[in-house]
C-alpha cells in the first residue's frame, strides 16, 4: 500500500489514510510556522497558507498525484518561509522589503486622505475601524495608524500626553 506515490486506483481506506496523514502533516506544518489569528497575518503568512493548502489539496482529490511531492514541497517552502523570518528579523532592510510600514491616516484629530489611498481602504473602513476602537469623536484622536497586518492603531489625546509626560 504506497499511497505516498501517484496510483490509477485508491481504495477508501487509502484515501483515508492520505487525507489523515496530510492533515496531521499541515497540523506539524502549522505547529512549525508559528501560531497567528487569521486576522494577523502578514503577507508572506498569506502567501505560504494559500501555497501549502493549494499543493497539499491536489493529492487529496486525484489519485494519480503522489502525496510523497506535496510533502517534500511543503518542507522546502517551509524551510524558505523561516528563512524569510530569520532575515526579517536580522536585517532591517529586508524587513522594509517584505513588510510595509504603518501609514498614518489620522493625526490631530484629521483625516489625511493622502494615507487613506496609500493604505487602499475607504473612509467608511476607517470609520468603522474608529467605532471598533470606541472613538466616537474623530477630533479626540490625536492619531491613528493603519498596521501592516491590516488593523488600526489609535491613540487618543489623553494617552498621547500621558506618554511622553
Amino acid at each position: 500500500m504506497d499511497f505516498f506515490q501517484g496510483q490509477e486506483t485508491l481504495t477508501a481506506m487509502e484515501w483515508t489514510l492520505r487525507a489523515v496523514i496530510a492533515y496531521l502533516f499541515l497540523v506539524i506544518v502549522a505547529k512549525t510556522i508559528g501560531p497567528r489569528a487569521i486576522s494577523q497575518l502578514r503577507l508572506l503568512d498569506f502567501v505560504i497558507a494559500l501555497v501549502i493548502g493549494n499543493i497539499i489539496a491536489h493529492p487529496l482529490s486525484d489519485e494519480e498525484l503522489g502525496l510523497k511531492g506535496s510533502v517534500i514541497t511543503t518542507v522546502v517552502l517551509v524551510t524558505l518561509y523561516l528563512g524569510n523570518l530569520f532575515l526579517i528579523l536580522r536585517w532591517p532592510a529586508f524587513r522594509r522589503i517584505i513588510n510595509h510600514p504603518p501609514i498614518t491616516v489620522v493625526q490631530d484629530g484629521e483625516i489625511l486622505y493622502k494615507g487613506l489611498k496609500k493604505a487602499r481602504i475607504s473612509i467608511d473602513v476607517l470609520l468603522e475601524e474608529l467605532r471598533k476602537e470606541k472613538a466616537e469623536d474623530i477630533k479626540k484622536v490625536a492619531l491613528a495608524i493603519w498596521e501592516a497586518e491590516g488593523k488600526l492603531s489609535v491613540f487618543f489625546g489623553s494617552q498621547i500626553r500621558t506618554a511622553y509626560t
